[in-house]
């Protein structure tokens, strides 16, 4: 296959990935205080994005791809609210395990990694354009 149209699959595949990784993110960041319903029941676990290499036998380039979309099995952090409704019978409420700050920095290196494929995918272009450019009379 040519270089050129190989960068641009690899390229795209790079921005499916980060879109996924970044609705992940954001299902993430919208539920960051998002408890359970009854007494000692678990809020919502934090998901993760598993990243691998898969190899495209058509154009013989790897491509990036999502294996998994896993939950963090980090244990959830416990606030004192007597009043909530899902508090046990000592006034405990499991808190979901998503921190915003590191969402936050997901969600930045997600955007970067978007933008820097799709500066790959308007290089491509360009010189697509210019080989076609010299090729006329």
């Amino acid at each position: 296959m040519d270089p050129l149209f190989a960068s641009l699959k690899v390229a795209a595949s790079g921005m499916t990935a980060q879109s996924e990784r970044l609705r992940v993110v954001s299902e993430n960041l919208a539920n960051a205080q998002s408890t359970g319903t009854l007494p000692g029941s678990d809020p919502y676990q934090r998901k993760t994005v598993t990243f691998a290499a898969e190899l495209d036998r058509a154009s013989g380039v790897n491509l990036v791809d999502i294996t998994a979309v896993g939950t963090d099995p980090t244990e959830f952090p416990v606030e004192y609210r007597p009043g909530h409704e899902a508090a046990d019978e000592f006034g405990y409420v499991k808190m979901p395990n998503v921190n915003i700050l590191v969402e936050m920095a997901d969600m930045r290196e997600a955007i970067r990694g978007y933008e820097a494929n799709l500066q790959n995918i308007k290089q491509s272009r360009e010189l697509i354009s210019m080989t076609i450019d010299l090729l006329r009379p």
